[in-house]
Order: structure tokens, then C-alpha cells, then sequence
């Protein structure tokens, strides 16, 4: 049962990351407005949405310099490449 759960979450978290992924690319738009979009369309309340972004390293460090890009978060010290 417990499995099944587990299994069912580990899926949900998988699709929204494909929808995010998949909104940033057909339709040019931020990290940002894509979870937005996608929250709003499917009735998802934002702080489920970040529970799920806050375990994808990749979706969450996106997020996170479009944030600083835009003055929302302090920058982080770059090494220059």
C-alpha cells in the first residue's frame, strides 16, 4: 500500500517536471511563469508545486537564477567562466 503511494507521487513528480520542461521549451517561457502556468491550469496550489521543485536540482537551481536575475534573491558569487 505504502508502495503504492510512494510510487503514485514518484510519477506525479516526474510529469510535472516533464510538463514544466516542456512548457519552457514550446512556448518560450521562464521556469517561473511555466510552474505558474501549470499551477494555475491544473488547480495545483504553489506550495505543492515546490515541495516537488525543491527535490529536482536541476527545475530548482533554474528557478533559482531566473530569481536572481530578476532582484528577487541576493546573487550568489559566480566564479567567472
Amino acid at each position: 500500500m505504502l508502495d503504492d503511494v510512494i510510487s503514485t507521487k514518484a510519477l506525479t513528480s516526474e510529469k510535472f517536471i516533464k510538463e514544466i520542461e516542456r512548457l519552457v521549451i514550446n512556448y518560450n517561457l521562464d521556469y517561473m511563469d511555466a510552474v505558474v502556468h501549470y499551477c494555475e491550469k491544473n488547480n495545483i496550489e504553489l506550495e505543492a508545486a515546490a515541495s516537488i521543485i525543491r527535490s529536482n536540482i536541476r527545475i530548482k537551481a533554474k528557478l533559482q537564477d531566473e530569481a536572481e536575475e530578476l532582484n528577487f534573491m541576493p546573487k550568489r558569487a559566480k566564479l567567472p567562466v
